[in-house]
């Protein structure tokens, strides 16, 4: 089936072409457009994510070495590094918005059979923002302080798959709180949040519609214990208490009662007093939960690692957003693909056997089995035998 169709080809089949060309139109994308179009931005930003290029330039110069293999990995024709920065700088960046939304839905089904290992009947989430750093000079639109500029990218990620379900791009100057007002929680999902989102406002919000949250609360809150609850100690919990709030504001901006969990763990020697408005699961539970939070941090570790969102080919707002776009559905993209071929190896192995194997004509599963049997060779060769050579 996948006979002659280059590693790239084959990637990008399991996109929907319609469903781009949808998005497209909804913003009239490709108006007045002769030669390059949005697809061809999307194939040649997709490229730049997949091999790691790091300038126009060097998009350019790669796409002219592999001129004879281009139309059969999809492009149109040359890629020109101006065409390629006009378009970024011009069109849309809503379109790339809402073709890696419609990746995210297609993807999400296909893990929601992985287990946290937690007794939840809804969806667990975490929610955090992370800080790219930018050149005010270049980037005067994302003035941070005086002297700095920064974006921040929010992100509401779905826990067991991974999936980021939420994102949005703002200057660093926005404060991640804020952004919970644009939230649309699920009935009965659970949202998991750092110390920095207490604002009782907004949680009692989160709370109306009919969503649970678990975050850390901060040191100095003022609460009074209404009952004790029991709990096993053996499992890290300290107290597990039904409290309500008693600050002259947040008394009045959360009016109802909370649950409050002290948690110790003797691994890390760390305490966590945390905040739910979830009576019902054990109070582990609840520490388990928060712990997952850890989640976000390395997906934001892995995408500044792995993908192309911390140099940016072009300086408009349009041109970044466009960029951080599409390296989340290449993300997306590779998840949904390893979903789909059932393959064993992690997204960063993946990553690294597509970049040096874009335009070879094999068929992706026979070419990660023969990866992943090099691989196995390699870990039982013996240390004194390559010295004997």
């Amino acid at each position: 089936m996948n006979q002659g169709r280059t590693v790239f080809a084959q990637l990008i089949s399991f996109v929907s072409h319609n469903e781009f060309n949808r998005c497209v139109a909804r913003y009239q994308g490709n108006k007045s457009v002769r030669s390059f179009s949005c697809w061809d931005q999307f194939l040649t930003m997709a490229f730049a994510q997949l091999t790691y290029r790091e300038s126009l330039r060097d998009i350019e110069v790669c796409l002219a070495a592999q001129r004879q293999k281009l139309y059969h990995a999809g492009f149109s024709g040359p890629i020109k590094r101006a065409t390629l920065a006009d378009a970024n700088e011009k069109r849309d960046w809503r379109i790339y918005r809402d073709f890696a939304q419609s990746l995210i839905q297609t993807a999400r089904p296909l893990y929601a059979h992985s287990d946290l290992g937690l007794e939840l009947e809804g969806t667990a989430y975490a929610f955090d923002a992370t800080t790219i750093d930018l050149c005010l000079s270049l980037f005067p639109w994302a003035q941070f302080r005086r002297r700095k500029a920064a974006i921040k990218l929010h992100t509401l990620l779905e826990i067991h798959s991974a999936i980021p379900v939420f994102i949005a791009i703002t200057s660093g100057a926005i404060h991640e709180v804020n952004l919970l007002d644009e939230l649309q929680p699920e009935p009965g999902s659970f949202i998991v949040m750092d110390r920095g989102f207490v604002d009782f406002e907004r949680l009692y919000r989160l709370h109306t519609a009919l969503a649970f949250f678990v975050i850390r609360t901060k040191e100095n809150l003022a609460y009074r214990r209404r009952y004790s609850h029991q709990y096993d100690r053996a499992t890290g919990v300290r107290s597990d208490q039904t409290i309500i709030l008693t600050g002259p504001k947040s008394a009045t901006l959360y009016p109802i009662a909370l649950r409050r969990v002290h948690f110790y763990s003797v691994e890390r020697e760390q305490r966590l007093v945390l905040l739910t408005n979830n009576f019902s699961i054990p109070a582990f539970t609840v520490a388990a939960l928060y712990r997952y939070r850890w989640q976000i941090e390395l997906f934001f570790k892995w995408i500044k690692q792995h993908l192309r969102i911390k140099s940016f080919f072009g300086t408009s707002d349009n041109s970044v957003k466009t960029q951080i776009w599409i390296a989340v559905t290449v993300y997306v993209l590779v998840a949904l693909v390893k979903k789909r071929l059932g393959l064993k190896q992690d997204l960063y192995t993946l990553l690294q056997i597509f970049s040096l194997t874009l335009f070879e004509k094999n068929p992706i599963l026979g070419l990660l089995q023969q990866s992943q049997f090099n691989l196995e060779m390699l870990d039982d060769v013996n240390q004194l035998q390559l010295l004997d050579i």
